[in-house]
């Protein structure tokens, strides 16, 4: 089996223009919104990977339904680390995670999709609530990525939006 190749692109720039291909747009979202959207999308998540053909991938380099389901799922989790992180420390440094890397040690295309499924919602209600906890005063505390990319609060919920949508149009689109 052929494996995708590494995603290195800089997505940060979804924050200040629409993604020409899932069509988000971070300023027509509140970050107060972000927790709905997220549980919303989970619903989904649950529903496809119930799907007999879950652990098929369209083609040899394409992540199978199972594989994005695991990533984003993963997703929820670092994303929940990092909220954590920027609303108790300041200008915490977010660990560096490579997603390809995870998604071959952990034998994404491997895993139980019922068990995907249930930790996924778990993932991204832990997430929403975090967001939904967020005080007022809070949204613009921030965080650095590795490779030195501020973030507030704000701007990670909805940088963290984006990669949700753009995976559920990833395996829902029609090309």
């Amino acid at each position: 089996m052929t494996e995708p190749a590494p995603d290195t692109k800089d997505w940060t720039w979804v924050l200040t223009e629409p993604c020409p291909q899932c069509g988000y747009d971070a300023a027509a979202v509140r970050p107060d919104q972000v927790a709905e959207r997220v549980r919303r999308d989970a619903e989904g998540w649950v529903s496809r990977l119930g799907d007999a053909a879950v652990a098929e991938r369209p083609s040899p380099e394409v992540w199978s339904v199972l594989e994005y389901g695991c990533h984003v799922r993963d997703v929820h989790r670092i994303f929940g680390e990092r909220v954590r992180l920027m609303l108790s420390q300041d200008d915490p440094r977010f660990p560096n995670w490579d997603q390809d890397e995870t998604a071959l040690a952990e034998r994404y295309s491997e895993q139980v999709p019922s068990a995907v499924a249930d930790e996924l919602a778990r993932a991204a209600g832990d997430v929403a609530d975090a967001y939904d906890a967020v005080p007022a005063d809070a949204w613009s505390r921030r965080g650095l990525r590795s490779n030195g990319s501020e973030f507030t609060v704000a701007t990670l919920a909805l940088y963290h939006l984006h990669d949700v949508v753009h995976h559920t149009w990833d395996v829902t689109a029609d090309r």
